[in-house]
């Protein structure tokens, strides 16, 4: 018996669903490294002005120090709906590097339009802005749909790949 890969050739739909789990997405489950094992935790995430993924973090959070230690990691967008078997919901797999980010006025204007509750935290000393590069994607986008995606895959519509995608 021969087996099949599972996984479907990507297209328009593919790129446009994930591409709208990563617009839509107003938090995440971020996978890090802790000594050695994986360590998941759940961030507001947001995008930078040109589609990246985006978060706002903590200096004393473990995540963070994670990230500074080694930025490789994962981001799961993509949410149950209320209804039937939450792993038909689609969902989006981010293979990413950390890179921390300068925070200037025109990044924090950007992040709040969307996370506007950070701003009692946003100014802090301790916290920073973390751009995720996107290297691959995951997308599950229901039962048997199944895409592997590039960085120019999850290109927004109009923008162009980012260096090196």
């Amino acid at each position: 018996m021969t087996k099949t890969d599972p996984i479907r050739p990507t297209d328009d739909e593919a790129r446009r669903l994930a591409r709208d789990l990563i617009d839509s997405a107003r938090f995440a489950a971020l996978a890090v490294l802790v000594n050695a094992r994986p360590f998941v935790t759940r961030v507001a995430l947001g995008t930078t002005p040109d589609g990246a993924p985006l978060t706002l973090v903590s200096d004393l959070s473990a995540h963070t120090r994670a990230l500074r230690a080694a930025p490789q990691a994962s981001l799961l967008v993509g949410e149950p709906g209320d209804k039937g078997d939450p792993l038909t919901h689609p969902r989006l797999t981010l293979d990413c590097t950390a890179r921390f980010l300068a925070k200037d006025d025109a990044l924090r204007a950007h992040y709040l339009a969307t996370h506007p509750k950070a701003k009692l935290y946003i100014d802090f000393a301790d916290f920073n802005f973390v751009g995720f590069e996107v290297e691959a994607g995951h997308l599950n986008g229901g039962f048997g749909k199944a895409f592997r995606l590039t960085p120019a895959d999850l290109a927004p519509t109009g923008q162009p790949p980012a260096p090196g995608a």
